[in-house]
């Protein structure tokens, strides 16, 4: 009888805000409905710890006045104006049909408002590849609830649905992200043999993530993937970049060690002379 291996295949999870755009969807918001000092508000969020990193715009959405005007057609509106970084459909038209004969199911999961990152994605990804905060609206138009924040903790719950649902061990999962808000479910996936990519200079996550990409260009994250995950050398990474009409003009590798210092008094050195007679 004649068997046959399946092809392996593994599941890519990605932020949004600043992963897969150059904007924040709350600045977006905040500067389409002329709602002022947006970061400085989310920043003392962030200080009191009053919710999970990530989840600072639901909260602002559900209980800051200023927002109360908010409805579902703004929230499209503004994932209309997000900036997306270069390349982003072809990194999931890659990740659809495969690189090097492994598969790839490639998910987003954001604390945004799904709203927001299904309207930015329209036509690059399934809406039901797309987890985001799900608000209710009463029939006013204005929100009402919010029955889930993929934030946190709230990252990692949606990340093992996935893992069960497609029947990926958790070895075969990869997770590409940009900052705090992206820490549990790195510490998580990490902690279970996966893979994670971080896309941005933040110390906080650059600590975390087995690797760092810096590029305005979202199809570089393969880079990791093809170095770490297939084992490809640099010859194969770059023919794979030319098929897709993208010559590498750089490629530097640098190890970044990060160095902070208290400066104490220093210790004057004493010297004694012993007389002898």
């Amino acid at each position: 009888m004649k068997t046959t291996n399946a092809a392996p295949e593994y599941l890519v999870a990605s932020d949004f805000d600043q992963t897969l755009s150059f904007n924040d969807s709350g600045f977006v918001l905040s500067e389409m409905l002329g709602i002022p000092r947006f970061e400085e508000k989310v920043a003392g969020l962030s200080a009191i710890h009053l919710v999970q990193q990530g989840a600072e715009l639901a909260y602002r959405l559900r209980h800051d006045p200023e927002f109360r005007a908010v409805r579902r057609e703004d929230l499209i509106a503004v994932g209309k104006r997000i900036r997306l970084k270069k390349n982003v459909e072809m990194l999931v038209n890659a990740f659809g049909h495969g690189l090097g004969g492994t598969r790839f199911r490639f998910y987003v999961i954001s604390a945004s408002p799904v709203d927001v990152v299904r309207s930015a994605l329209e036509g690059i990804v399934l809406p039901d590849h797309i987890f985001g905060t799900e608000l209710e609206f009463a029939e006013s138009g204005e929100i009402s609830a919010i029955s889930r924040v993929p934030a946190g903790y709230g990252k990692v719950t949606v990340l093992q649905e996935l893992e069960a649902k497609l029947q990926i061990s958790p070895d075969h999962t990869i997770y590409i992200g940009d900052g705090s808000s992206d820490q549990h479910v790195m510490q998580h996936v990490n902690s279970r043999d996966g893979h994670t990519i971080a896309v941005s200079e933040a110390k906080s996550i650059g600590r975390i993530a087995q690797r760092t990409v810096l590029s305005d260009s979202a199809f570089s994250v393969v880079v990791p993937i093809l170095e770490d995950v297939m084992n490809w050398d640099a010859t194969q990474i770059r023919e794979l970049f030319a098929t897709h009409g993208l010559a590498m003009q750089e490629w530097d590798k640098i190890r970044t060690d990060w160095l902070t210092f208290h400066e104490t008094p220093r210790v004057k050195e004493t010297a004694s002379l012993e007389l002898v007679s």
